[in-house]
């Protein structure tokens, strides 16, 4: 986890919406998605698959190709809006790191010739420049005897190995800004701690910024300073990492936190959010979350909740916390309304 070291963001995404159109149905996989990225700190982008994450991350990198487009929105790198201006110039400013290494890497090439191909596209190094440099990038992410590693194809690598191949490959590029699509998740715990410190470690060095991306809280705990939680493409609580992990807003995200499991917690089974995450085919006029929400009332079911500042720098969409909407219970409904839903957001830790 690091310290920003400036308030200006580096990268602010403002209202992304993405579509999907196929011959049956239009996906909103985004609807307006909000947040930023400063310089030096790292940010977490937490939600179940099917989210809008990955979709999120390619975004950003300009990777969104038919049937999906960038319906409406900015992405500003640096000030510029890579939606307008096009994504040529900061491909060597932003780099990402996928999930699945082996996906990553080519086969039939050696890893260093993989490496020594991105610095060459960004950075006009051949030959032994090249070489030089891609060892180097290999004993920055801890690759052991570098110089004879260099030759070796990716199937000679461990999956360890071959994450920290990829995220030689993307500092290749000498980015600004590194986007880590679930970096960790094929790796066993050990692994997974190792990528994380190494991730940690090179952001000291360099002052990298990073948007994580993942589903696993207890990972995005130990490597964000911020996190935005996200649910069928929106963005639903976002909030610095400490106060979101001791004080939950959004019912969400005390469910996702709720479904850690944790030694010593009472009770033989583990606590799950019912159902499943929708697929949003049209533009949001509920909370896409009320079918799945302990706490839902009568009007999540027909108005679409709006962030509503919680202080501290964090915020939730949720009618929970919108006076104008909340209602009484009612026998009709037998659902329940804001004395019930205010009273047990108060008492309801969300952690257990």
């Amino acid at each position: 986890m690091s310290d920003a070291r400036s308030e200006a963001p580096m990268l602010s995404v403002e209202d992304l919406s993405v579509v999907f159109r196929t011959d049956k149905e239009r996906v909103h996989a985004l609807d307006g998605v909000n947040f930023d990225i400063r310089e030096g700190e790292t940010v977490g982008l937490v939600g179940e698959s099917g989210s809008g994450k990955s979709v999120t991350a390619r975004s950003i990198l300009g990777l969104i190709n038919d049937p999906g487009r960038i319906e409406s929105g900015a992405i500003r790198f640096r000030g510029r809006d890579l939606t307008d201006v096009g994504w040529t110039d900061a491909r060597g400013d932003i780099a990402i790191v996928f999930q699945d290494p082996s996906g990553s890497l080519n086969p039939v090439y050696t890893v260093g010739n993989q490496i020594r191909e991105a610095l060459k596209i960004h950075r006009g190094l051949t030959g032994r420049a090249a070489r030089e440099e891609a060892i180097r990038l290999l004993e920055s992410v801890g690759i052991p005897d570098a110089p004879g590693r260099v030759n070796a194809y990716p199937n000679e690598f461990s999956g360890g190995m071959r994450q920290r191949a990829v995220i030689a490959t993307a500092l290749a590029c000498d980015p600004d800004l590194l986007v880590c699509d679930e970096p960790t998740t094929a790796l066993d715990v050990t692994i997974q701690a190792q990528i994380l410190d190494l991730l940690d470690d090179l952001q000291r060095e360099s002052g990298l910024s990073i948007l994580f991306i993942t589903h696993d809280m207890g990972v995005v705990s130990t490597v964000a300073d911020r996190v935005n939680v996200m649910y069928a493409g929106e963005i639903v609580e976002r909030a610095p990492a400490d106060r979101l992990f001791s004080d939950p807003a959004h019912p969400y995200t005390r469910g996702l936190l709720a479904s850690i499991p944790s030694v010593g917690a009472r009770g033989d089974r583990l606590l799950t959010i019912d159902g499943e995450v929708p697929t949003p085919n049209e533009a949001p006029t509920a909370c896409r979350f009320a079918p799945r929400c302990p706490k839902a009332f009568e009007a999540c079911d027909h108005v679409h909740p709006k962030h509503v500042d919680q202080g501290g720098g964090q915020s939730a969409a949720c009618l929970l916390f919108e006076e104008e909407h909340t209602t009484p219970v009612t026998p009709e409904t037998g659902r329940p309304g804001v004395a019930d839903t205010h009273s047990a957001a108060e008492t309801d830790g969300g952690t257990e």
